[in-house]
């Protein structure tokens, strides 16, 4: 090690991921699997902001499914063999043989979070929770970038040879439209909706038209069987997703290398295509529960459920006592105005500004001529050559180079399995900066 790093107190590995989300939970369970398996031990830690591992806890609705196989859990595509599968979870749980005979591929989402908690559990000690990342710095050492420093909120410093980047999305809400009492995102369903009174509630509206909307459409028209629920969208109806098995192959990873090596064009079309297959889409199951609501109330006379289609939230006013949405059709023009006591958003999440969270390190990173970050087929971007160490990207961020799988648990197991390769490979090349032994000392732990 240079001198001049010799004397500092701060540890170093070889790699430091910053997010511990399903992404890089995957990523550490491979490293604890590689570190057992070899001799030639990869030094790892985690910071996440959050108090404890969590994962769109407050979309944990009770009898919400998960939309892919259990199969493609945190391991299984990479390592059929490892104790950290959903199976082993089961096992573990004394609910194997009850999970066989429902003979069901998409566990419960309550379900599935409860696995990534067990699993997280498993590597608790190669992570710091309530650390949130403020900076990251480059340390410079014999002429190149050789380590990258992670500084956080409570002034630790964790000192990197190779960065992964997994911050995860952040919700969006349209563009004048702010949070409020009255006015959430659907993350917040669940860690607010206690605070509705359920015999004064009289009106929600929903506003989206994907499987998180539809989802909140359902379980708020059950949770308040006095109100009405009015949902709007500027599509005509809830669009099906696309689940079969061939739409499915682009979900497959061999797909991220062709994808990876198609011309632009092509990776386009490829977008456009199979758009259908995760955005703004709904499961089948889920359309036909909505619409058969919907027939039953026009029998029954009593309508509840309101289908608000080819229309949008034209304005959207906290008064305090209740949320004033008028609502516009795109067909006609006509505006109707509707107070509810709750505007609910499922309106999607954008990916984390990678650029602003590497600070300096961004000029360091080449760009297309689109601007956007050039990212290596291992998920590291493409630097200038004096950055010796590697920043990579983990569940998000490179769905333009690697395609509509690059951010989904679909890949998770194989993308964070690659990620380590890539580590290992370039330690064991020379091309980042060794040695390979972290080091601890005065007030900072190693774990």
């Amino acid at each position: 090690m240079p001198e001049a790093l010799r004397k500092d107190e701060t540890p170093v590995y070889d790699l430091v991921g910053v997010g511990f989300g399903p992404s890089n939970l995957a990523l550490a369970i491979a490293v604890t699997e590689h570190n057992a398996g070899t001799g030639d031990a990869v030094t790892a830690h985690f910071l996440e902001r959050q108090e404890r591992f969590g994962w769109h806890r407050g979309m944990l609705i009770d009898d919400a499914t998960m939309q892919v196989s259990f199969l493609k859990d945190l391991v299984t595509l990479r390592n059929p063999a490892s104790d950290f599968s959903f199976l082993s979870y089961l096992h573990d749980q004394g609910r194997l043989v009850d999970f066989v005979n429902h003979k069901n591929l998409f566990p419960l989402r309550v379900e599935f979070h409860d696995y990534f908690e067990w699993a997280a559990a498993r590597v608790d000690d190669m992570v710091s929770y309530s650390q949130e990342v403020v900076a990251v710095r480059p340390v410079s050492a014999a002429g190149e970038v050789a380590y990258f420093d992670v500084a956080t909120a409570a002034g630790e410093v964790y000192r990197a040879r190779n960065l992964v980047l997994a911050t995860g999305l952040r919700p969006y809400l349209p563009d004048g439209v702010t949070a409020s009492d009255r006015i959430w995102h659907n993350r917040d369903l669940l860690h607010r909706i206690d605070d509705v009174d359920e015999r004064t509630a009289r009106r929600f509206v929903v506003v989206g038209a994907g499987q998180s909307a539809a989802e909140v459409t359902a379980f708020l028209h059950d949770r308040f069987p006095r109100a009405e629920v009015c949902s709007v969208f500027s599509r005509f109806g809830y669009s099906p997703s696309d689940d079969s098995a061939f739409a499915n192959r682009i979900f497959d990873p061999d797909s991220v290398d062709r994808f990876y090596g198609a011309p632009e064009e092509t990776k386009r079309r490829i977008m456009d295509y199979h758009a259908n297959t995760n955005y703004s889409v709904v499961d089948l199951e889920l359309i036909d529960e909505l619409y058969r609501r919907l027939y039953r109330e026009k029998v029954l006379g009593v309508q509840r459920l309101r289908i608000l289609n080819v229309c949008r939230p034209a304005a959207v006013e906290d008064t305090g006592d209740s949320v004033r949405v008028t609502v516009e059709s795109l067909a006609t023009g006509e505006r109707t105005d509707l107070d509810a006591d709750v505007v609910v958003y499922a309106t999607g999440y954008r990916p984390d500004d990678t650029p602003a969270l590497l600070g300096e390190l961004s000029r360091y990173c080449l760009r297309d001529e689109h601007g956007r970050l050039r990212v290596e087929r291992d998920y590291r971007l493409r630097t200038v050559p004096e950055v010796a160490g590697g920043l990579y990207l983990q569940g998000g961020g490179t769905e333009h180079t690697h395609g509509i799988t690059s951010s989904l648990l679909s890949n998770n197991a194989v993308r964070s399995g690659e990620i380590l390769r890539s580590v290992a490979d370039r330690r064991l090349r020379g091309e980042s900066a060794s040695p390979a032994a972290a080091y601890a000392v005065s007030g900072i732990s190693s774990r």
